[in-house]
């Protein structure tokens, strides 16, 4: 039991530290406000989820953003990486807890297009209410600023619900698509070693042949 508390420990860590890593390779979208960049670094927290469980998953999206803050710093006064840890967190929950419920390549599938929904309304939603507001104190603007440079780049947004709608709503809907797409053949290639001892026979002859 111990000997399997500490190769959890281990691979989370190691998990954790890609994640931040990861948190660097960003790539700006010319249709989308600039400050909204793509990049994968809940890979490894899905990778994390679908081999030792949901909550795996959520403590590796924790400690990427405190090893951010700790390493790197905070440049939103922590709005961002609370954002980016709560938003990550609905992705690797719902798409881990479903296919913790039956550990097949088409559960893995359909758990990947559920988060991604989730994660996309989840984000949504968050912003309008919580994080967009929370940007604004902390960067001493207003909400509005926001909702011009959704203008910039899109003529038909006018207010804060059409950025967040037309904005941030798609932003994370692809997003959540090129992860899941990315993590699909990577966990294949490394399942055999995050898999969890736990796993029945049944469940390691069935997952993702």
């Amino acid at each position: 039991m111990k000997n399997i508390k500490l190769n959890r420990m281990v691979k989370i860590s190691l998990l954790s530290v890609m994640a931040f890593l990861l948190m660097f390779l960003e790539i700006p979208l010319p249709f989308f406000p600039e400050f909204l960049k793509i990049d994968i670094s809940d890979l490894p927290a899905l990778l994390g989820a679908f081999a030792m469980g949901p909550i795996a998953g959520v403590i590796i999206e924790l400690l990427k953003n405190i090893l951010h803050i700790v390493l790197k710093g905070t440049s939103s006064v922590f709005v961002g990486e609370l954002a980016n840890f709560l938003v990550g967190s609905i992705f690797v929950l719902v798409s881990g807890y479903i296919y913790k419920i039956k550990k097949t390549k088409k559960t893995a599938v359909v758990s990947l297009a559920v988060g991604v929904v989730a994660f996309s309304i989840g984000a949504t939603l968050l912003n309008y209410f919580v994080f967009l507001p929370l940007y604004a104190i902390a960067f001493k603007m207003p909400v509005e600023a926001f909702v011009g440079m959704g203008t910039a780049v899109n003529s038909n947004i006018n207010n804060l619900f059409d950025f967040v709608v037309l904005s941030i709503l798609p932003f994370n809907l692809l997003k959540g698509i090129v992860v899941s797409a990315v993590t699909i053949p990577v966990y294949k290639s490394v399942s055999a070693y995050l898999q969890s001892e736990e796993l029945t026979a049944n469940e390691k002859k069935n997952a993702y042949r």
